[in-house]
C-alpha cells in the first residue's frame, strides 16, 4: 500500500483496492479507505486460497471424514496439500507450467489455483462495492504472466482488462487503457517490512530502505 500510494498518488491509496499476493504462500485482502476490511486468510494462515503447501479453505466435516489425529490433519492441511496435494508433483508453480499440456494432475492444479484466486477477487469486489486497483505481488503474481491473464480473464464485467503485450513484460502497469480498473504488478520486499514493523514495535525510529 505504500509503494501503490508512491508509484500511483495517495488518492489511488485511499480507493477500492485489492492485493492478490500469489506465491507458494499466497492471499488476498480487500483495502478500502486505506484500511484492509477482509481477507482471505482466517485463524491460521492455510485458510483462504490454495496454496504451494498449504489446503487453502476446506469442509471442517473433512477432519472427522479422514479419521486423523490433530497433528496428521495439521501436516496435511500446511504440508502435503495445495499445488504439491492436488499435482502429486511439485508445490512450484513453473514446474506445472511447464508439464501442464502433457499432465493432467499439474493442469488440475493450476486451474484451480486460477480460478479460485479469480473467486476470491470477484467476492471482494462485491465486498468493496467496485473495484478501482487490483495489485499483483509475490513470486507468481509479479513474474508469471500466463498465471495473471487466467486470473483476469472473465472478469470484463468487473472491469478488469489486460494488455496482452505489457502483461507478458512484467510491467507495472499492465492494464489495458479502456478496461475501468488499474491493474498493477508490485514487487515486495517482505524482509524489509518485517525489519520496518520491527523498528516501529521497538521504537527505534523510522527507517527508510537504504538503511
Amino acid at each position: 500500500m505504500q509503494e501503490l500510494a508512491r508509484i500511483a498518488s495517495p488518492e489511488t491509496a485511499n480507493g477500492r483496492i485489492i492485493l492478490a499476493h500469489l506465491g507458494n504462500g499466497a492471499s488476498l485482502a480487500a483495502v478500502r479507505g486505506g484500511q484492509c476490511i477482509d481477507t482471505s486468510m482466517g485463524f491460521t494462515p492455510a485458510a483462504g486460497l490454495v496454496m504451494g503447501r498449504r489446503s487453502g479453505d476446506l469442509d471442517p466435516g473433512l477432519v472427522a471424514y479422514l479419521g486423523m489425529t490433530p497433528q496428521q490433519f495439521h501436516e496435511l492441511v500446511n504440508h502435503q496439500s495445495g499445488l504439491l496435494g492436488v499435482s502429486e508433483i511439485s508445490s512450484d508453480m513453473r514446474e506445472l507450467l511447464a508439464l501442464e499440456n502433457t499432465d493432467t494432475r499439474a493442469a488440475e492444479a493450476v486451474t484451480l489455483f486460477c480460478y479460485q484466486a479469480k473467486k476470491w477477487i470477484g467476492s471482494f469486489a462485491a465486498a468493496l462495492g467496485g473495484l478501482d486497483t487490483l495489485v499483483f505481488s509475490g513470486g507468481i503474481g509479479e513474474n508469471c504472466p500466463s498465471i495473471r491473464a487466467r486470473v483476469c480473464d472473465g472478469l470484463g464485467f468487473l472491469g478488469i482488462e489486460l494488455n496482452e503485450a505489457r502483461n507478458g513484460e512484467n510491467a507495472a502497469l499492465i492494464s489495458a487503457g479502456a478496461g475501468r480498473v488499474a491493474v498493477r504488478v508490485i514487487r515486495t520486499d517482505e524482509e524489509l517490512m518485517i525489519a520496518r514493523s520491527v523498528c516501529r514495535v521497538l521504537g527505534l525510529g523510522t527507517h527508510t530502505k537504504g538503511n
